[in-house]
This record gives C-alpha cells, structure tokens and sequence, in this order.
C-alpha cells in the first residue's frame, strides 16, 4: 500500500516515478551501446576470418574453417556453443555491411534494437544491394511505432521492392521444404513441418474438419442418437468410452496426425483395443535407456532417448517390446549399472561403450547426440594413434573437421576428460558426461521382457 503522500497523482509519486523514468533512459541507452559495441566487434571478427582466408587457394572452406576456429574462441569466452556464436557473428555482419544508416538510427536512438532486427528479418527476402534503400526507407517508419507493429508494413515494403516476382520466389523457396524435430519437456517434442502455405493449411483444415467429425460424432454418442447397439454389447461398450473422449480440438488434431503418420488411418480412440497405436509403427534404430524398474510397469520415471530427450515409460515399453532395431540398455534403477544389452544388429563394444560415455559431440558446448557422429582418434591413428577408448571420443562432423583443419587441438585425461586447446592457447577441460548408464558389476535379477 502506498502512503497518503504517494498517492497516484501526488507530487511524491509524480517524483517517484520520474525518477524510475530517468533511470529506464539511462539503462537503455547503455544497454544500447553494449548491444552496438557486441555487434561491431562481432562484424570485425567476420572480415578478420574473410581476411585471412583471402590468399587461400582454397577459399570458400578455409573461410569457413577460420570462422569456426574464431566463433569456439569467442564462445568459450562468452560460455555460448560455438554454432551460437558464428550466427551471432554472420548476423552482426549482415547488420554493419548490409544496413549501415540502420546502425546509425540505433546509435542516434531514433530505433532500437528490435527495429533492427525487424528490418534485417524483413530485408533478408533482398539481393544485398537493395537493402540500403530499403533501409532508408524503413527507418522513418520504425520510428513511429513498436517493432511488432511494423513488422507487416516493412514485409510488404521488402516484397514492393524485390526485383523478381512473388511466384518465382515461391518456387525458390518450396524447394527448401523439410521436416525437422524440436526436443521439448516431459517426454514431448515439436514435429515442425515447413512447406508451401496452401498445403500447410490445407493439412490443418483437413485435420480440423476430422477433429470436429470426431468431436460431434462423440457427442451423439454420448447421448444415444442414431446408435444401435448390438446384441453382444460390443458397440454399446464402445459408445461409452468414446462418451468419456474428453480431448479438446488440439489434442483430436494432434492425434490424427500421428494416425495419418505412422499407420496410415485415423483411428477414433485407441483405447478401445490394446494395439499400439502411431507407436507400433515407428520403425527406427535408436537407443533408448530403460530403467529394469520402466520394464516392469513402473511409471514413475522417464526413460533416455539418448541424445535427445526424455521419453515416457509406456513408450519406451512399447518400442522395447515390439522393435527388434531399437538397442536396449536395461540399466539398474538405483546404481545405473548395466542389466543388458539388446540389439537387432549387434553394435561393436568399443563404438556401444564411447556411445554410453560419451553421449554427444565432446567439443565445449556441443549436443550433437553421439549416434549422430563420428568417432575420432584424438592423436590421429597415422601418426600412431592408438585405437583404444582412452584415444577416442564422439565428434560431431562440424567439430571433426575443425580439429582436422584448424589449430584447435585435443588431448584426453583419464576418466574421458578433454582437454581442449583454442589457437589463443585457452584451455577448456570438456568433463564425460554424467553417464545414463555405469558399467560395473551388479547382482541383479533381470526382469523378463
């Protein structure tokens, strides 16, 4: 509660707040030029790696090497993974060279770092000599409103000024159509699909008309209308648990789509059998880590989909149970040693083993699961390196080449620690991860599976 004398409208509030309202200015304004002064230094670490390469016979990778070398540096300065860090260094390029009076209003104050990046989003359809003029021309807009306001009225501008037809665009860019997964939380991930809009909607209208079919037809149901039951009680059992479907229209959508996805028909409720719905027909070769207590029909905890994400327990027995390509690895619920090993193809012990340790890339701050890459001799095996795990570690394609073709260089410690050594000389010790499984002796009795 505020005091009779800060009263709203009092000349203690009016103080009060003119004073909150200075010191705001005054934060923005050295946010803003630390937010310059990062995106100049980041453009100048561009043109130091386009500098360096420039008398390079071959170009193009000893660019690209150089700029990977530069953004590990950097990154393992600012504790960011060095992917992170070359975007940031190929956006602050794009930025300075492409949009320079945009610099110039951010510095002035007249715009601010979301108008910025608003008409770099929005420029980016544009040849690079065209940005210029779209910029001068953007500015003056950004200044009268908020960066989520301008956003449609700089998209159009940008489309206004393109030099080639929306149609010829289109036809560019729905070459670049894919699929792609975004691991989430508690055992769910984002199926991301990218394609023509047309079709996107489409998908999603159809679905949404599917949904409202099941929707409505569990409505009358529910009430008795139109149904008839049969003499064995099949169909009025079936009419009560699809009168108990309490799913919303995202859920029914969602639903669909993993029907229409992996089995090839939508089912109206799969609690009506015990089939295994869209899960039966997954047929990839992950490794999955299963707790023996997961097995046994404990719900309790997650199961590892190594280098991804958490799954659900009902999943992971599922796909245990009825995919011969998936490697199991049923650990002990308490000291994580392991139970078994199971696979369709029997994977060699040395690669299973560093797949356990290792988990991902081993370069500072790379997630690229382990599965997804490739396995090194930290000294190189024509220089006499040994192929042994205390020589070996998962690196991810990007981080292979890097060490290979740049003056990044590598060296294990016991216990699978990395020592990593940047062409500055830092030193950044790459600890093994905690493992999802611990190779010691137990004396457990396996659960039947």
């Amino acid at each position: 509660m505020t005091s009779p004398a800060e009263t709203p409208g009092s000349d203690a509030f009016m103080a009060s707040l003119a004073g909150l309202a200075h010191g705001m200015e005054g934060l923005a304004r050295d946010a803003a030029a630390v937010q310059i002064r990062e995106v100049r230094l980041l453009a100048a670490a561009a043109a130091l790696a386009e500098k360096t390469a420039a008398g390079s016979p071959a170009r193009v990778r000893e660019h690209d090497m150089v700029l990977r070398s530069i953004a590990a540096e950097l990154g393992g300065i600012m504790r960011v993974a060095d992917r992170t860090m070359q975007r940031r260094i190929d956006e602050a390029r794009t930025i300075v060279e492409d949009y320079p009076s945009v610099v110039d209003a951010w510095e002035s104050g007249r715009i601010v770092r979301g108008h910025v990046l608003t008409i770099v989003a929005a420029g980016s359809v544009l040849p690079p000599e065209l940005r210029g003029t779209f910029a001068d021309a953007a500015i003056p807009t950004c200044e009268r409103d908020t960066p989520n306001r301008v956003r449609p009225a700089l998209e159009m501008l940008a489309q206004h000024l393109h030099p080639r037809s929306f149609a010829e665009r289109h036809e560019a860019a729905a070459a670049g159509r894919c699929v792609r997964i975004v691991p989430g939380s508690d055992g769910m991930s984002e199926l991301i699909a990218k394609m023509p809009t047309a079709i996107a909607e489409g998908i999603h209208d159809r679905l949404t008309q599917m949904g409202r079919a099941i929707i409505d037809t569990r409505g009358e149901r529910a009430a008795g209308g139109g149904l008839t039951l049969g003499i064995d009680g099949s169909d009025e059992s079936r009419a009560e648990i699809v009168s108990t479907d309490a799913r919303t229209m995202d859920q029914v959508r969602a639903d669909l789509f993993a029907d229409l996805l992996l089995a090839g028909t939508p089912a109206l409720d799969d609690t009506r059998d015990t089939s295994a719905g869209p899960l039966g027909k997954i047929r990839a070769r992950i490794q999955v880590v299963i707790p023996a207590h997961a097995l046994a029909g404990d719900d309790h905890d997650a199961c590892d989909l190594v280098g991804r994400s958490p799954i659900d327990a009902a999943a992971a027995r599922q796909l245990a149970a009825g995919n011969s390509r998936w490697e199991r690895l049923v650990t002990h619920p308490i000291t994580g040693a392991v139970l078994a090993v199971d696979s369709y193809r029997a994977p060699e012990k040395m690669r299973r083993y560093l797949q356990a340790r290792d988990q991902h890339c081993r370069f500072p701050g790379c997630r690229q699961a382990a599965v997804r890459c490739e396995v090194d001799h930290n000294v190189d095996h024509a220089l006499g390196g040994k192929t042994h795990t205390c020589n070996l570690c998962h690196l991810c394609q990007r981080h292979h080449s890097m060490k290979q073709f740049t003056c990044w260089r590598v060296r294990q410690l016991s216990g699978g620690v990395l020592e990593w050594t940047s062409p500055l000389g830092r030193i950044y010790r790459e600890d093994a991860p905690v493992p999802a499984v611990a190779f010691t002796p137990a004396d457990v009795t396996l659960p039947p599976f």
